[in-house]
């Protein structure tokens, strides 16, 4: 996986902070495609991964989406186009409690 550098600025919990989730695509989309179930397998949870970055690769706030995931150390489910793997490669070195 290549690296990627992004800007991630913390910024205090505030409503307005929250109002990109209003315009993500996955508004429409069933919550289920995003995490992972109970008892699924390999194959069945890369293809669930695999549906969710498509639904994300369009979303006009998937900047904002990743970001959160990043800054927040989001662990369980596809934020932004990216899996809890690809977090791990993608968190910077500085706000790093999210490494394996």
């Amino acid at each position: 996986m290549s690296q990627h550098r992004f800007e991630l600025r913390p910024v205090a919990p505030s409503a307005s902070n929250w109002d990109w989730r209003m315009h993500g695509r996955c508004r429409s989309t069933d919550t289920e495609l995003f995490f992972p179930c109970e008892g699924e397998g390999q194959g069945a949870r890369i293809r669930r991964e695999r549906a969710a970055k498509h639904v994300c690769e369009p979303c006009p706030v998937l900047t904002e989406c990743r970001n959160h995931a990043l800054i927040t150390g989001e662990q369980f489910g596809v934020w932004g186009g990216t899996t809890e793997k690809d977090r791990r490669y993608l968190r910077p070195p500085r706000l790093g409690r999210y490494r394996s």
